[in-house]
């Protein structure tokens, strides 16, 4: 059975002010969580660890880890 774009996670690459979608998708996973993470939703992420986090919680808490 085939996948749609919308069950499939995205690959990006995270920039400084914005993302570039590699393969298409709906969503990313949150690095820490695993949470699923609707495109249009996504807000925080990480130039350096090229990670996606589901809140700025979750975000300054990795960032923090060093």
């Amino acid at each position: 059975m085939l996948m749609s774009s919308s069950e499939k996670p995205a690959t990006l690459i995270y920039g400084p002010n914005g993302f570039r979608v590699v393969k298409p998708g709906h969503f990313v996973l949150c690095a820490v969580t695993g949470e699923a993470i609707l495109l249009e939703e996504l807000v925080y992420w990480s130039v350096e660890r090229q990670e996606a986090y589901a809140s700025a919680e979750i975000s300054t808490r990795r960032a923090l880890e060093g």
